[in-house]
């Protein structure tokens, strides 16, 4: 799958990341450079805003805007970020439109003065209950500007409101129980780090050590990146606290895990681990699978980059047709804000890949990618590789077709956008243009996971949700601004939130 977005006006072709969380509490270290790192390795998870707050144990500082973490953050940024405690995020929106009143970190203020700030990777399912809660407490949008239409502030907000009579962490094992669908939490006050994750476990979160402090974070490769050690994952239904008395445990839920098996096909980076076992070795052991259900005499495996690489070298090694690499990936388009013109838009697919033609003419080429939403970018793909000289192009998909949106973090498209809800094989075959076309089954991509179907979320392939779905009307990616009749305004750009101030108040830099 290409996972880079190219302008706002473009037909989304592929599913959506969601977020990206990360935390740390180090005492005597550049936390908010630790999290710039940290929300760098997990760039991939979301790149419509980035943010990251501080504490120095006196007040909170929040700096995020949208556009990737390199382009929100600089080194004059980052060295004015003092502090012990971070909490960063890098967003897609799964809840709310890509406004920056919907960037994270969100930040409240309790009654007392202190300040929260909170970051959220995943979706929940109960936002409409949710507000109607906040409406009865009484609370204002965030930052008193035009609001906030996301169910993470709704949950920050409650979270603020309690925290005033009961503190943060008893507000928290009050608060999380009623939250349904998919979350990790990071938040902290101005002493405290905390972190929790839904009872189902969808999402990845782990929990990493620092020679003098503790991280939080999506994903355990940005532990690596910023040399934390791997500890264990944050438990399903966990409430974790850390400050100068240490790390301490809460449970706010019994486990019942549904991990998300999109995480393994698409969403984590390769060199991740989920569950105790490796992303990228899941993904060859998809292509290995898929190479023996559905065998193609073929002159060439290669693979759209990046997400189908590792699959494309499992296929080739269990069907001993060589490997190579067929697409070359421009390495920089990220997501922008430029919209193409016409006749750049027309050229689709080139702005990413780009055909080496000496390497496909003449062959019969086996192409390997992670999945099929769609059916856009393929059909693109399997033209350009027919103008680049290919005799036959099979098109092997290392996923299940994906025939149902998914309500718990990962903006898909609707149903009936869904090719496979749609089409069947032969029909999505005719529509890509491929010779063949074949996908893993789901029993193959769960072994290769080596988890029990038991343990994971497949809704996206077989329309099974684990937790229930509220009735149409009461869910979607624009709920809240559709019940608000407006969405929020997309001038702001910077801010910065200090405990002192009251949470309707911000400073902006212009």
């Amino acid at each position: 799958m290409v996972s880079d977005h190219i302008a706002h006006d473009q037909p989304e072709s592929e599913p959506r990341e969601e977020c990206g969380v990360f935390g740390v509490w180090a005492p005597g270290e550049e936390v908010a450079k630790m999290a710039y790192y940290g929300l760098y390795a997990l760039q991939h998870r979301g790149q419509e805003a980035a943010g990251i707050s501080v504490s120095d144990g006196k007040q909170i500082v929040v700096f995020k805007d949208l556009g990737l973490v390199s382009q929100v953050f600089d080194e004059q940024v980052l060295s004015s970020l003092q502090g012990h405690i971070a909490v960063g995020h890098c967003r897609y929106s799964t809840t709310g439109s890509s406004t920056w009143e919907n960037a994270q970190p969100t930040f409240r203020t309790t009654d007392t003065g202190s300040g929260l700030s909170l970051a959220h990777n995943g979706n929940l399912v109960n936002t409409a209950e949710l507000r109607d809660r906040t409406l009865e407490a009484g609370l204002k949008p965030h930052a008193g500007l035009t609001g906030s239409s996301s169910d993470s502030d709704l949950v920050c907000g409650l979270l603020a409101a309690s925290a005033a009579d009961k503190g943060i962490e008893a507000a928290a094992l009050e608060l999380l129980p009623t939250l349904r669908g998919a979350f990790c939490l990071v938040f902290s006050d101005e002493n405290t780090l905390y972190a929790a994750r839904d009872p189902h476990g969808v999402h990845p979160l782990v929990l990493g050590r620092l020679e003098r402090g503790w991280v939080i974070a999506s994903e355990t490769a940005a532990l690596d990146i910023i040399g934390a050690s791997f500890v264990r994952e944050v438990e399903a239904g966990e409430l974790i606290a850390i400050d100068a008395e240490g790390l301490r445990s809460s449970r706010f839920a019994n486990p019942q895990p549904k991990g998300c098996v999109f995480e393994y096909v698409y969403l984590a980076r390769p060199d991740t681990a989920i569950a105790g076992r490796s992303v990228h070795a899941t993904r060859v052991e998809i292509g290995k699978r898929l190479a023996q259900e559905s065998p193609v005499e073929a002159d060439l495996v290669i693979p759209v980059p990046e997400s189908g690489t590792p699959a494309a070298i499992g296929y080739a090694q269990a069907s001993g047709i060589p490997y190579g690499q067929g697409l070359v990936k421009n390495a920089y388009v990220g997501r922008t804000f430029i919209q193409p013109s016409q006749t750049i838009r027309q050229l689709g697919i080139r702005l990413k890949l780009n055909p080496l033609r000496e390497v496909i003419r003449g062959k019969r080429l086996v192409v390997v990618d992670d999945s099929i939403v769609r059916g856009n970018t393929q059909r693109a793909l399997v033209r350009m590789l027919r103008e680049a000289g290919a005799l036959e192009v099979h098109v092997r998909i290392a996923s299940p077709p994906v025939r149902w949106p998914c309500f718990y973090g990962i903006d898909f498209a609707s149903r009936a956008e869904l090719v496979a809800n749609g089409a069947d094989l032969e029909g999505i075959r005719r529509l890509i243009g491929a010779d063949s076309l074949s996908y893993v089954s789901l029993e193959g991509l769960v072994a290769a996971s080596e988890q029990p179907k038991t343990r994971l979320c497949t809704a996206c392939f077989d329309g099974h949700y684990p937790i229930p779905l509220p009735e149409d009307a009461l869910i979607g990616k624009h709920l809240l601004e559709s019940m608000d009749n407006g969405a929020g305004s997309t001038a702001p750009s910077l801010t910065v939130s200090q405990a002192g101030y009251g949470a309707g108040d911000a400073v902006r830099r212009p």
